[in-house]
């Protein structure tokens, strides 16, 4: 899994009627794009993560074309 900063980490419900939380990264901390991740919640409340199986990166080149 590689990101850069201003793609979007989604980490998907692991249970029936949990939604999906998406961050936004605002750091790369590992190397060549490597987790971990400082991102950003839209609460506004930062963590560090190292994303597991349940998540997913949006590059942000992506979206703006879709």
């Amino acid at each position: 899994m590689r990101a850069t900063v201003g793609d979007k980490l989604v980490q998907h419900g692991r249970v029936v009627g949990q939604h999906d939380q998406v961050s936004e990264v605002v750091e790369v901390m590992g190397s060549e794009g490597n987790p971990p991740y400082r991102v950003r919640f839209p609460d506004g409340h930062e963590a560090v993560m190292s994303p597991g199986p349940d998540c997913q990166v949006r590059h942000k080149e992506k979206e703006r074309k879709s």
